[in-house]
C-alpha cells in the first residue's frame, strides 16, 4: 500500500489520477487532496477517498471546506498549504499536477521531506530541472515521470546506462494544426487551438500542443529527467499517438512503448512502481489500428521546437524565461489580446532581450521568472 498526495486533484490529471487509486484500493490510498478553486468538486472527492487533509488556494473556499469535512480532516489553504500537504508525514509520493509554476516549491519541499515525486507538471524540470534533480540525488528520492512520453522513455531505458543512448525520440501527434496551411495561422481562433485530435487535456496544455511548445518543453524535461543532452534528444510527429515515444540505443536498436491514449496507464505506472499491476483499463488492438505513421516536425510552422531547444542547450535561466513567457502569452491568446502566431513571437522576443545565468540558484530561478513575466506582458 502507498500513501499518495495529489497536488491538482480536480485538473484532468488529478481526476485520471483519483481513478487510478479507485481501480486498485488495496495498493493506493489516497491521504491528501489539493485543488485550486473547484470547492464541489474537492468535496466530492474527500467524501469518496477520505484523505487525512485537503488544501484550496483561495482562503475563504478553505474556510467552507473546514465547516464541511469537520474535524477528522485537516483543511489547509494557499502555498503554504501546498507545502503542507507535500510534507504530510504519512505520505509514500507525492503527485504533482499543478499548471505552470506553482508545483516547483512543493515539489522541492517533497523531495527534501524524503517522499518521491511524480511529476505531471512539465515545468517544474523545465524552469530547475537541474536543481530538483540533484536535490533529488541528494535525498536518495525518485522522480517519476507522469507525462505519457516520458513514461515511455523510463520503460524502454529499463535502467540502461546513458553511454548507451543514441536519442531519445519524442513523439508528437502534430497537434490540432498539423496539416493547417501556414498561411491560414495569423487567423487560426482558440475554439480551433483546442480542439485536440488525441488527448482530452486542460486548456494551457491544449494550446501548448497546438503551437508544439509542449513537445519543446519536454525535450527540456527529457534532458534533466534522463541526464541527456539536449542533441540527443529529438522530436518525431505521429498523429496516431500510439507510440508513446522511443529510444535508439548505440547499436541502432529502436524500444518503443505503445498503448492507446490513455493517461491512466502513465499514472498507474509511476505510483506501483517498480511493480506492474493488472488493469483492464487501457485495451490496445493493434490490427483495429490498422498503420502507424511518423513524420519529420516542421519547424518553419511551429518554430516553437527551435526556441525550446536553444532554451535547452543554453540552460541557466533560460528555460524558465521561455516557460513563463509562453504562460503569459498563451493567457493573452485565450484572452483574444494575442494572434496564435504571436504566441511563438513574443517567447521569442523576451528570449532574446534575457541576460542569462548559468547555474542559477533558486532566487536566481524565480528572478528570471518574474522578470520574463513582465517583459512578456510588456
Amino acid at each position: 500500500m502507498k500513501n499518495v498526495v495529489v497536488l491538482g486533484c480536480t485538473g484532468s490529471i488529478g481526476t485520471s489520477t483519483l481513478k487510478v487509486a479507485e481501480d486498485l484500493p488495496d495498493r493506493l490510498r489516497l491521504v491528501g487532496l489539493a485543488a485550486g478553486n473547484n470547492l464541489e468538486l474537492l468535496l466530492e472527492q474527500a467524501r469518496r477517498h477520505q484523505p487525512a487533509a485537503l488544501c484550496l488556494m483561495d482562503e475563504a473556499k478553505a474556510r467552507v471546506a473546514r465547516d464541511t469535512v469537520g474535524f477528522a480532516t485537516e483543511v489547509y489553504a494557499g502555498a503554504e498549504g501546498l507545502l503542507r500537504l507535500a510534507t504530510l508525514p504519512g505520505a509514500d509520493i507525492v503527485l504533482i499536477a499543478i499548471v505552470g509554476t506553482a508545483g516547483l516549491a512543493p515539489a522541492l519541499a517533497a523531495i527534501r521531506a524524503g517522499k518521491d515525486i511524480a511529476i505531471a507538471s512539465k515545468e517544474i524540470l523545465v524552469m530547475a530541472g537541474e536543481t530538483v534533480m540533484s536535490e533529488a540525488r541528494k535525498h536518495g528520492v525518485r522522480v517519476l515521470a507522469v507525462d505519457s512520453e516520458h513514461s515511455a522513455i523510463f520503460q524502454c531505458l529499463d535502467g540502461k546506462p546513458g553511454n548507451s543512448v543514441r536519442n531519445l525520440w519524442l513523439t508528437a501527434s502534430g497537434g490540432p494544426f498539423r496539416t493547417t496551411p501556414a498561411a491560414e495561422f495569423p487567423d487560426l481562433t482558440v475554439e480551433r487551438a483546442l480542439k485536440h485530435p488525441s488527448w482530452v487535456m486542460g486548456r494551457k496544455i491544449t494550446i501548448d500542443s497546438a503551437t508544439l511548445f509542449n513537445k519543446g518543453l519536454e525535450m527540456i524535461e527529457a534532458r534533466w529527467l534522463f541526464d541527456i543532452e539536449m542533441a540527443r534528444v529529438k522530436v518525431v510527429v505521429h498523429p496516431q499517438s500510439v507510440v508513446h515515444s522511443m529510444v535508439e540505443f548505440v547499436d541502432g536498436s529502436l524500444i518503443a512503448q505503445l498503448s492507446t491514449p490513455d493517461m491512466c496507464l502513465p499514472i498507474q505506472y509511476a505510483l506501483t512502481y517498480p511493480e506492474r499491476v493488472r488493469s483492464e483499463r487501457v485495451q490496445t488492438d493493434l490490427a483495429k489500428l490498422g498503420s502507424l505513421t511518423f513524420e519529420t516536425p516542421d519547424t518553419a510552422r511551429f518554430p516553437a521546437l527551435d526556441l525550446a531547444r536553444r532554451a535547452g542547450e543554453v540552460g541557466g535561466t533560460l528555460p524558465a524565461v521561455l516557460n513563463a513567457a509562453n504562460e503569459v502569452a498563451v493567457d493573452a491568446f485565450v484572452a483574444r489580446r494575442l494572434s496564435f502566431l504571436g504566441i511563438t513571437e513574443t517567447v521569442r522576443r523576451v528570449m532574446d532581450a534575457h541576460a542569462v545565468v548559468a547555474h542559477p540558484t533558486l532566487p536566481e530561478l524565480l528572478a528570471a521568472d518574474a522578470w520574463a513575466r513582465t517583459e512578456a506582458a510588456r
